[in-house]
């Protein structure tokens, strides 16, 4: 066994010592694209990959990895595109990175969207529960406590996520973190219970955003809330300081939300076409809906899911290439 091991060893060896003295280079991605871990980044991110390919020749590698990390290799130029930037949610580091450091740019044209906190049909209709106060009410959140502790349950969004943080602030500034237990899990975790309690009837309120799919499969209500108010958003990330949620304080609706293709400043001179490629992307909600539901509910591969949407939308992905 440790005879065959080494052999296999030294065969690697002499191969890799064959490649470096016949000087054959080893291919190196051309371009790295950050991937979310969310349905519509994945299938963004491979979608640039495969609109790169086709009009620029451009090999991209598609990395999966968190929102720091990807703007610090946005900053030190290990990444090249982040396909999907929520804005307020990021504003701390459009500050660090684009404003103050300028290693980071912003795709003008981003998605609209919105973000709350939302209950299924049933929840809101016979139970009352339709605005964030009535998280605070024990008599109601009695009807969300499915392990029997004294707490109702809350999915606050997936762990590492900015917004999941922001809700935690949100939870504990409008009073509900008393009343509910705040759940951090990944998101087709946390759509699996949004499909069961629809199912079963059971009652079930959760952090939710738009566009996303769950809309189109269910009837879904969003909770209301007292108007955004800049002077009362106060956020603190945990990446800022281990007291952020102390440091936060957030008792109102989300700001308007909306989300655009960030990239490498450096890429300017690297690859300027690229850059008047990204600048021109222009998806609906309706685009981003149909990737989520295509990922996540029909479960397809995103790289398939991106070689065939980049063949039915052809002459539009032409067009943002060919400005």
């Amino acid at each position: 066994m440790h005879n065959r091991f080494r052999q296999c060893l030294r065969r690697l060896s002499l191969a890799a010592l064959t490649m470096l003295a016949l000087n054959i280079p080893v291919h190196a991605a051309d371009l790295v694209i950050a991937m979310p871990n969310w349905p519509s980044g994945q299938a963004t991110a491979n979608i640039l990959k495969v609109s790169l390919k086709e009009n620029f020749g451009l090999d991209a590698e598609v990395r999966e990895m968190g929102t720091l990390i990807a703007f610090a290799g946005l900053d030190s130029g290990e990444v090249d595109i982040h396909p999907e930037m929520w804005l307020p949610n990021l504003d701390n580091l459009v500050k660090k990175y684009v404003d103050d450091a300028g290693t980071v740019a912003i795709s003008p044209i981003g998605v609209p969207a919105w973000q709350g906190i939302c209950a299924t049909r049933e929840t809101a209709d016979k139970f009352g529960i339709r605005d964030v106060s009535d998280l605070t009410d024990s008599r109601k959140t009695a009807a969300l406590d499915t392990d029997r502790d004294g707490r109702g349950e809350l999915w606050i969004g997936a762990e590492g996520w900015s917004s999941t943080a922001i809700e935690r602030v949100r939870a504990n500034s409008y009073g509900y973190a008393e009343t509910m237990t705040l759940l951090e899990t990944p998101e087709d975790v946390g759509m699996a219970a949004v499909d069961a309690a629809v199912a079963t009837a059971h009652p079930m309120v959760f952090a939710c955003y738009a566009p996303h799919h769950v809309f189109k499969l269910h009837d879904i209500v969003r909770l209301t809330e007292p108007p955004f108010d800049p002077a009362k958003w106060k956020i603190v990330l945990p990446s800022e300081d281990p007291l952020w949620v102390s440091k936060s304080s957030a008792p109102v609706s989300w700001d308007t939300a909306h989300f655009h293709i960030a990239f490498a400043t450096s890429l300017r001179k690297k690859y300027p076409k690229v850059v008047e490629f990204l600048e021109q992307v222009d998806l609906k909600p309706e685009d981003v809906t149909k990737m989520s539901y295509a990922l996540q509910v029909e479960r397809q591969d995103p790289y398939e899911y991106a070689k065939q949407w980049v063949a039915a939308q052809g002459a539009r992905v032409h067009g943002w290439a060919n400005p």
